[in-house]
């Protein structure tokens, strides 16, 4: 029995890497298109194409995403705005620190 919750709980562990590293793609391609974007104008509709197509698909739904047409509006969204996404991370990770600070410094007062 003990076998058994160690080598669930490893594939499960496995399953949460393989899923970041997917994530991680997805990142990537979302900052290429960014980057096509500002060089040629197309990006929007580059991570649209990339996104309904057969790999971008798989990628996404590895990456624990829904590849609906929802999403793909929200990915070319996201691309039109050009902010990077390691920008577009931190800022919310500021964000997110600076509102629990003031949280924090509420209840003390």
């Amino acid at each position: 029995m003990k076998d058994f919750v160690d080598s669930t709980a490893f594939n499960a562990e496995q399953g949460n890497r393989a899923r970041k590293l997917f994530a991680a793609v997805v990142l990537a391609a979302l900052d290429d298109a960014i980057a096509d974007d500002k060089k040629y104008g197309n990006g929007p509709e580059q991570i649209a194409r990339w996104a309904r197509s057969r790999d971008g698909r798989e990628v996404l739904s590895c990456a624990g995403i829904d590849p609906n047409e929802r999403v793909v509006s929200g990915l070319m969204e996201f691309v039109g705005k050009g902010v990077r996404t390691s920008v577009a991370l931190s800022r919310e990770e500021s964000e997110r620190r600076h509102a629990a600070a003031s949280a924090d410094r509420a209840e003390a007062a």
